[in-house]
């Protein structure tokens, strides 16, 4: 992706690429010849042609981008040893780049700079020098811009430059600030064009084609209808028809293609020779009708980009832009929705209806709107990346149901819920299932529903779980100021619904105040009044207004007693413009009231028929609050804390010789015992892992300062004898066959053993009671010090990254799956909230009197997993189950930890449009 949202391939250039660079070199002019070899360089010769084209791809490497097969600039390195000389062996390499002069500004040289440096680190090349005239400014800031580590020296009228390819922050961060502003520029493009054309329009008036070219009547710019079999001078819904793009004079930005399937290739192909920018393919037929379709599909978009095209769809419904002065309709959308502040994203056609409608019923605009179908090409990263440097959009709203970059995903939307609101729907929760059609990693196919809510919650998103719930909340953030924290006032003139709302708000979390009661014979006046003096107190953060029809003293029920009462509007009015002056939101929950919701809306006051629709609302409010100021402060006082008794190097020389050798579960050197029960949260299938024995992984845990208990195996009496006297007393001895681990219940353990005596009894005991050593797998244990059982996980989804779980053993974590997770390194603070998240967490603060445990212990045990599985990316999960944590101190009782292969980072590196 390019700065200005265009799109070029980079690859290797070959032998057969000769007559490309021959006529490459001709479109560059004099000046940048003269940039790139310091003299006058009119022509290449035959021999200066071989050498640019015959590569080894390894100490001589040329890469070239390319648009519509042609070549629009060249980046070459060498091998050179420490005297600059044409080297094998050698560390460095000397890059040289060659931009043609009407590609100049759109950040190519940049896009290249990270490709090359990619495939020389891949390589053994540690640093790239160049020598550049210092007169060409802007190449001399492409390497200045960087971000790597360089050093600039000037000699002989040159400036040489020389700089370092290991990633450092700085240069990740202008990598990703360039993805931003390229993926950001070319959705711009995609809904700013100056001409549309409709490829496939046809005479029937009921067709996808001609819907798609009336719901364009009102763009401003050139439309074209394309109609191969139309004759002469045809005019279709007011526009001239063409038999194809050829016969268009004009320049086409945007093209919306709804030709049968088969004719859909040579359409591109017209496309990209007219120039078009950006593709709408509505038409379906690809990967939702299974493998063959998604080959046509990867066609499609390979086809595409080749000319420098992005694609929305296939099977698209479409894409919507409010905006007065660039207004836009290329979609199946009847007409183009009011102006406002949300921007939707669909996966899905039919949702996107149902959005657009709800929306449209409830008097909420869009600032714009995109159902991208198989999402191919453009993706839901590229609309949040639009949507944080677009000023109309202050909410957005989201309906997903698979993700094709979750990494990614998580980063920029972190990044823009700092500014805005971004709420989520996500489809398939519970089955995990992947619609037809849409592209995915391999692991990200069918993500746990544990590891998207961490996801989400990490990266301050908004889940919601129906489309009205997405619209109340994304209605409340647009129109009234984020409440400052969770107590909240009621006050209206029904006492009953007053206390629902009250009910409400305690089953959410929040801190409701006492309802006030303003009785059904309240005026607005009354409203007006006791609003504002809940407003006014310093101790509310949010006040919830509730109303029902004013009833009339003399009778039970009036006839009119469904009607609106205009000075409840007033007074409610009045009290919003005071909410708005002090910051704190206003909202409002009435019974069967029809016009006093509307009046509301239009003064930026949300209105809910029900009180749990208005409270689901506020506590999403609330949470995005608390998120946004934990995120802030993080950012000033969240560290990751440094530790003693950490080996990272001795740990990879474990892991490197476990690998080498295949270490399996089997070997375990406690006898028969089985590989620990996960504990972390479930993964999605990656390389062979393989099981460390117990050994081994106490070794590895403990160059990270993590020691497990130790234990040894007890096949009969005189060894349980045996190995408490090597233990020392007091010991445990516990069963350890697969049915048995973790149930005490069943008289599996036996604690608190001071002497033999006590011991051989215990064993005794165990034997009769649950079989032979061979059925019990009996294990003799260092007693822990008594406590809460707790277990802590960490594992690597190849889909999103390292997950570290946290939950309390036995029925809490397995039973009622209550397990909180945070995204991998964690710091302070996230360990911190962490352990207090699950919904047991009094037990390990003294609950019923009981003496707090050692939470300072336990969080930095968490924090120690989390270092071990971020240095060492070999590391594909860790369990811990039980972790007894005592008031003083903690104990791991065991430990599973899993190794695989080196997995392959997709976020890192240079930056790259997806190929599924």
């Amino acid at each position: 992706m390019l700065r200005d949202g265009g799109t070029a391939r980079i690859r290797p250039i070959t032998p057969a690429d000769a007559d490309r660079l021959v006529e490459f070199y001709e479109q560059v002019s004099d000046q940048s010849k003269y940039f790139r070899f310091f003299a006058p360089y009119p022509r290449l010769s035959d021999k200066d042609v071989r050498r640019f084209t015959h590569h080894d791809y390894v100490n001589r490497v040329g890469l070239a981008a390319v648009v519509r097969d042609r070549f629009i600039a060249t980046v070459r390195y060498d091998r050179i040893d420490s005297e600059g000389r044409p080297s094998s062996a050698g560390t460095d390499a000397e890059v040289a780049f060659l931009v043609q002069d009407a590609h100049h500004g759109r950040g190519v040289a940049s896009a290249l700079l990270e490709h090359i440096a990619a495939v020389a680190q891949e390589r053994g090349i540690r640093r790239f020098t160049a020598e550049v005239l210092p007169e060409n400014r802007k190449m001399v800031k492409v390497f200045t811009d960087a971000g790597y580590v360089q050093r600039r020296s000037f000699a002989d009228g040159v400036v040489h430059l020389e700089f370092d390819l290991e990633p450092t922050a700085a240069s990740l961060a202008v990598m990703r600030a360039r993805e931003h502003r390229a993926e950001a520029r070319s959705v711009q493009r995609l809904l700013t064009p100056r001409s549309v054309a409709v490829l496939g329009v046809s005479r029937n008036p009921q067709s996808v084609g001609r819907a798609l070219l009336r719901n364009l009547a009102g763009f401003q710019g050139p439309v074209y209808a394309v109609n191969r079999r139309a004759p002469r001078g045809t005019e279709l819904e007011g526009v001239p028809t063409h038999c194809s793009l050829s016969e268009i004079e004009g320049p086409v930005d945007l093209a919306v293609i709804a030709v049968p399937q088969e004719a859909v290739p040579g359409a591109v192909a017209e496309c990209g020779a007219h120039g078009v920018q950006g593709l709408v393919v509505v038409t379906a037929g690809y990967a939702e009708t299974g493998p063959e379709g998604r080959d046509r599909q990867r066609a499609l978009v390979r086809q595409a980009r080749a000319a420098g095209m992005r694609v929305i769809g296939p099977n698209a419904f479409g894409l919507l832009n409010t905006d007065p002065a660039h207004p836009l309709n290329a979609s199946l959308a009847p007409m183009l929705p009011a102006r406002g502040p949300f921007g939707l994203f669909c996966q899905s056609g039919a949702i996107g209806v149902g959005l657009l409608e709800a929306a449209h019923r409830r008097g909420m605009g869009i600032s714009s709107f995109a159902s991208v179908g198989n999402r191919a090409d453009v993706s839901g990263n590229d609309w949040l990346q639009y949507w944080e440097e677009d000023p109309a959009t202050e909410v957005v709203l989201l309906y997903l149901e698979s993700f094709g970059n979750p990494r990614k995903f998580t980063r920029i939307a972190r990044r823009l819920a700092q500014s805005k609101p971004v709420v989520v729907i996500k489809g398939a929760r519970h089955t995990g299932s992947l619609p037809p059609g849409h592209a995915v990693q391999p692991a990200a196919g069918g993500l746990r529903d544990a590891t998207v809510d961490a996801l989400f919650q990490q990266a301050g998103v908004l889940r919601v779980g129906t489309i009205t719930e997405l619209l109340d909340t994304g209605e409340l953030l647009a129109a009234q100021p984020l409440p400052a924290g969770d107590r909240v006032a009621v006050v209206g003139n029904s006492d009953s619904l007053g206390l629902v709302t009250y009910d409400a708000c305690l089953s959410a979390g929040l801190r409701p105040r006492t309802p006030v009661d303003l009785t059904t014979a309240a005026t607005g006046e009354n409203f007006r009044i006791a609003l504002e003096t809940a407003l006014a107190d310093p101790d509310v953060d949010a006040v919830v207004a509730v109303a029902i029809p004013p009833i009339a003293a003399q009778t039970a029920i009036s006839p009119d007693s469904g009607a609106d009462e205009p000075e409840f509007a007033e007074g409610i009015t009045e009290a919003g413009a005071r909410a708005a002056e002090l910051g704190k939101p206003l909202l409002l929950v009435h019974l069967a009231l029809t016009e006093l919701p509307r009046r509301l809306r239009l003064v930026g006051i949300p209105a809910y028929p029900r009180p749990e629709r208005a409270v689901t609302a506020l506590t999403q409010a609330v949470h995005y609050t608390q998120w946004r100021r934990r995120t802030a402060e993080a950012e000033q006082t969240a560290r990751v804390p440094e530790f003693d008794r950490i080996d990272e190097a001795g740990a990879r020389v474990l892991i490197a010789e476990a690998l080498r050798t295949g270490a399996t579960a089997e070997p375990s050197r406690v006898a028969g015992r089985g590989p620990a029960r996960r504990t972390s949260a479930p993964t999605q299938a990656g390389p062979a892992r393989i099981t460390l024995p117990d050994d081994q992984a106490a070794a590895l845990l403990a160059h990270y300062g993590i020691d497990v208990v130790p234990t040894l195996p007890a096949p009969d009496e005189e060894s349980a004898a045996l190995a408490a006297a090597a233990l020392g007393y007091p010991v445990a001895l516990k069963a350890t066959a697969e049915h048995l681990r973790h149930r005490p219940d069943l008289g599996s353990v036996r604690l608190d053993l001071t002497g033999e005596p006590g011991l051989r009894r215990a064993y005794h005991e165990l034997d009769a009671l649950l079989g032979g050593a061979e059925t019990v797998r009996p294990v003799v244990q260092r007693l822990a010090p008594r406590g809460v059982d707790t277990v802590i996980g960490a594992t690597v989804d190849p889909a999103v990254g390292a997950i570290l779980s946290f939950g309390l053993a036995g029925a809490p974590a397995e039973l009622l799956g209550d397990v909180a997770h945070r995204l991998i390194p964690a710091t302070d603070q996230d360990v911190a909230s962490l352990i207090r998240e699950v919904r047991a967490a009094p037990l390990l603060f003294g609950w019923r009197g009981a003496v707090p445990v050692d939470t300072d212990a336990l969080e930095e045990l968490l924090l120690r997993v989390s270092r071990l599985v971020d240095d060492l990316p070999e590391v594909a999960s860790v369990d811990l189950e039980p972790v007894v944590v005592a008031p003083h101190g903690l104990a791991v009782l065991e430990a599973c930890v899993r190794i695989a292969p080196l997995p392959v980072r997709t976020d890192l590196g240079p930056r790259a449009m997806s190929t599924l």
